[in-house]
C-alpha cells in the first residue's frame, strides 16, 4: 500500500563520516551518494534526496554533506527542511561540524528535530551513555533541548525500533507547510533526460505548481511550461512547498541554468542586489562586524559574496540581533521570510544568519527611526497574507494602487490579494476607488483632511463664493481624478462637504456677499434679462452695465456661482431663466412634432444662429436631446 505523500522534508546534519548517508539508506533503501566522486571518496559533496515512509506518511529526506568544505551545500539543503536529524557518531562524539550545523539550523529557524546517535556497534554501552549525556548537555538552551537522542547502528540495525518510533512521533508533530503563495523553487541541480529535455530539481520554498503551468527561470528571465513533475521520485500532477521535486521544462537549455537560480511565477520576483534582513550574530566572542564588512551570503541554493551594512548602531558583536542591509555582488532572487546564513571570508566560518525582510532599490539611511519602525512592521507581517497585503497597501507610494500591484509587491497570488483587499474594504481599513484601485484608510483619512483644509482655506479667502470649483480643488489637492472623486464622494457621504453646480463647499457653509457686490450683480443680471436669447459678450456687458471689466468679471463669478448664469459654451453665458425657457419650448416642440430640424430652433426662441446652435449643443451635452445629422429628438424616447 502506497503511503500518503505529505509536504514535509527532513534533513540530516552532522560531522563528516558520522553515518548520515548510511542512516538514510537504512531508512529509505536509497543510495543518496549518486556521484561517482562521492562513492569513490566515501562522502557526500552534493545534496541527496530520498523518499521516506514514516507511520504511513511519505516524507522527503535531504542528506547533506558534513565536510567543512561543503558547508554551502549543507546550507542549501537546510533552507528547505522542516525538521532535522542531527547525526552524531558514538565513537567520535560532538565534533566541529556538529556545532556549526546546529548553529546553521538555529539561524535558519528550524524548530523540530531529533538526534541519531550512530555507530553504536563500534563502542561499548558505557560509551553510548557517556556520549548521550554529553549531547543532552550540549543541546541545553537550543531548539533541540529535550529532543529524543536515539542510539542506532546502520550496519546491524540495533536500536532501529526505538529510533523509528521517535522519528514517527517527530513527523506527526510537524505541521506541513502551506502550499498557498507564489510558487518558488531554488534550483539544486539540473540535467537532461533523453526524450524529455531539461529537468530541474530542488525543494519549493513556497506555493505549488501543476503540470501545464507556465513558469519563469530567474535571473535568465526565460519562460517555459512544466511538462512533467516528479515528487519523491514518483510521477505527480502537483509539486508543493516542502517536497523534494523535479520539474521537466522541455525547451529550457540546460546550459542556461545554474545552481542557485530560481523557478517561479512570472511577475512576482526579480533578481535584486540590495536586501534588508533581520540578522542574528552567533554568540561567539571573536565575532565583530562593522559597516562594510565583506561576507559570504547563503540563501536558497546560492552562495554569493556580499557587503554588510548595519542599520542600527555602528558595529555588531557576538550574540547581537538587528536589522542589516546586504549588497550582494551578483543579483539574487529572495523573498520575505527566506532564511539566510552569513559566513566570513577568511578564515571561513559561520558568523550569523536570519531572515530576509525585503528587497530594496538602494542603500538605506542608517539609524533612522522611521525606517526601523517600517521594517519592524513588515517583519511582523511576514507569513500572514492579510497582514502583508495591508502593509503593502499602507506603504504604497501613490495614493491608490491596483490589486495586481499590491499582489506583486506583497508576493501574494493576485486572486488571494483581491479577496484580502475586499475584506479590508468591508472592515473599513481600505477604500475602493473605481476603476479597480485601492487606498489604505490611513491614506484616505489624510486625503480627506487635506481636502477639507483646502476647501476651508478657499472659504476664508473667498467668502462671497459658494464654494471652490471641483477642477480647481482637484488641481490643488494633487490627487488623480479617480482618487479625488472617490474622496469627495466619501466626504459628501459623511456630510462633511456639499457639492452643487460644480462647486464644493464645507457642509453648512453660507457665503457672505456685501451689499456693494449685490448691486453689481443686479446691474449685470439686468443686462442678461434684457436680451435673454442674445446675451452680451464681456466687452458688451461692460459697456451696457457701465462698469469696469474687473467689476463685471466679479459679478459674473457670483452669478455663475449662484446658478443664475449658465456657461452654455466657452465665452457664452445665458441667464438661467433663458436656458429654462428654451429647454421648455424645445421639449414641447419635439413632443408635438416628433423631431426638430436644427435650423428651426432659432425661430422657436427668436434668436440668431450664433446663439441657437450653442444652445442646441448644450442641450445635447446635458442629455436633453439626441442629435443625428441636423435633426434632434428627445434622448431616451
Amino acid at each position: 500500500m502506497t503511503a500518503e505523500q505529505i509536504n514535509i522534508t527532513l534533513g540530516t546534519a552532522g560531522h563528516i563520516d558520522h553515518g548520515k548517508t548510511a542512516l538514510v539508506k537504512l531508512l529509505t533503501g536509497c543510495e543518496t551518494d549518486r556521484l561517482k566522486e562521492e562513492k569513490e571518496r566515501g562522502m557526500s559533496i552534493e545534496l541527496g534526496f530520498a523518499p521516506c515512509q514514516v507511520a504511513g506518511l511519505e516524507v522527503g529526506i535531504v542528506d547533506v554533506p558534513g565536510h567543512e568544505h561543503f558547508i554551502k551545500t549543507m546550507v542549501a539543503g537546510a533552507t528547505g527542511i522542516d525538521a532535522c536529524l542531527v547525526v552524531v557518531a558514538a565513537d567520535d562524539g560532538i565534533m566541529p561540524q556538529t556545532r556549526e550545523h546546529l548553529d546553521i539550523l538555529t539561524l535558519l529557524g528550524v524548530r523540530h528535530g531529533m538526534v541519531a546517535l550512530t555507530k553504536i556497534d563500534r563502542v561499548t554501552q558505557e560509551r553510548v551513555e557517556t556520549v548521550r549525556g554529553e549531547l543532552a548537555s550540549f543541546l541545553r538552551g537550543t531548539f533541540l533541548e529535550g529532543a529524543p537522542i536515539a542510539p542506532i547502528s546502520s550496519i546491524t540495525g540495533e536500536g532501529f525500533d526505538g529510533f523509528y518510533k521517535a522519528l514517527a512521533t517527530l513527523v506527526k508533530e510537524i505541521t506541513p507547510r502551506s502550499a498557498e503563495g507564489v510558487f518558488r523553487l531554488p534550483v539544486e541541480r539540473t540535467f537532461s533526460v533523453k526524450g524529455y529535455g531539461t529537468v530541474v530539481t530542488g525543494i519549493p520554498v513556497a506555493g505549488s505548481v501543476d503540470v501545464g503551468d507556465e513558469v519563469v527561470l530567474l535571473p535568465a528571465e526565460v519562460t517555459g511550461r512544466v511538462n512533467a513533475i516528479q515528487v519523491y521520485s514518483r510521477e505527480a500532477q502537483t509539486a508543493k512547498a516542502g517536497q523534494c521535486a523535479a520539474l521537466n521544462v522541455r525547451h529550457w537549455e540546460r546550459d542556461l541554468i545554474n545552481r542557485g537560480d530560481v523557478v517561479t511565477l512570472a511577475g512576482y520576483f526579480a533578481p535584486e542586489q540590495w536586501y534588508v534582513c533581520r540578522l542574528r550574530v552567533l554568540p561567539h566572542e571573536t565575532i565583530s562586524l562593522k559597516n562594510g564588512s565583506r561576507v559570504k551570503f547563503h540563501t536558497g541554493t546560492l552562495e554569493v559574496p556580499a557587503t554588510l551594512y548595519v542599520l542600527e548602531g555602528e558595529r555588531l558583536k557576538g550574540g547581537q540581533e538587528t536589522f542589516a542591509q546586504l549588497r550582494v555582488d551578483a543579483p539574487v532572487v529572495a523573498g520575505p521570510g527566506d532564511g539566510f546564513i552569513l559566513r566570513s571570508l577568511s578564515p571561513v566560518s559561520t558568523i550569523g544568519g536570519g531572515r530576509v525582510v525585503e528587497a530594496s532599490a538602494r542603500k538605506l539611511k542608517r539609524n533612522h527611526p522611521s525606517l526601523i519602525e517600517a521594517l519592524c512592521e513588515h517583519e511582523s507581517a511576514i507569513g500572514n497574507d492579510a497582514a502583508l497585503v495591508e502593509y503593502v497597501l499602507r506603504r504604497s507610494e501613490g495614493p491608490a494602487v491596483t490589486a495586481e500591484a499590491v499582489a506583486r509587491s506583497a508576493k501574494v497570488l493576485q486572486a488571494r490579494a483581491g479577496v484580502i483587499l475586499s475584506q479590508l474594504v468591508a472592515q473599513g481599513k481600505a477604500m475602493e476607488v473605481p476603476p479597480g484601485l485601492y487606498m489604505h484608510e490611513a491614506a484616505a483619512a489624510d486625503a480627506r483632511e487635506h481636502l477639507l483644509a483646502l476647501v476651508g482655506d478657499f472659504h476664508d479667502k473667498s467668502p462671497e463664493v459658494t464654494g471652490i470649483r471641483a477642477d480647481s480643488l482637484q488641481e490643488a489637492s494633487g490627487l488623480p481624478k479617480p482618487v479625488f472623486e472617490a474622496v469627495v464622494a466619501s466626504l459628501t457621504g459623511r456630510k462633511a462637504l456639499t457639492e452643487a453646480n460644480g462647486r464644493i463647499a464645507l457642509a453648512g457653509y453660507t457665503k457672505s456677499v456685501s451689499q456693494a457686490d449685490r448691486s453689481l450683480m443686479d446691474k449685470v443680471e439686468a443686462v442678461f434679462k434684457a436680451a435673454p436669447y442674445a446675451p452680451p459678450s464681456m466687452n458688451e456687458l461692460t459697456r451696457a452695465a457701465a462698469l469696469p471689466l474687473s467689476a463685471v468679471e466679479r459679478a459674473v463669478t457670483f452669478l455663475k456661482d449662484e446658478g443664475r448664469l449658465v456657461a452654455v459654451a466657452p465665452g457664452m453665458l445665458f441667464h438661467s431663466d433663458a436656458v429654462d425657457g428654451a429647454r421648455k419650448q424645445l421639449v414641447e416642440f419635439i413632443e408635438r412634432e416628433g423631431k426638430l430640424e436644427s435650423v428651426k430652433f432659432k425661430y422657436l426662441v427668436d434668436t440668431t444662429r450664433k446663439f441657437a446652435i450653442p444652445l442646441l449643443d448644450y442641450f445635447d451635452k446635458i442629455g436633453v436631446t439626441l442629435r443625428v445629422g441636423n435633426t434632434r429628438s428627445l434622448k431616451g424616447r
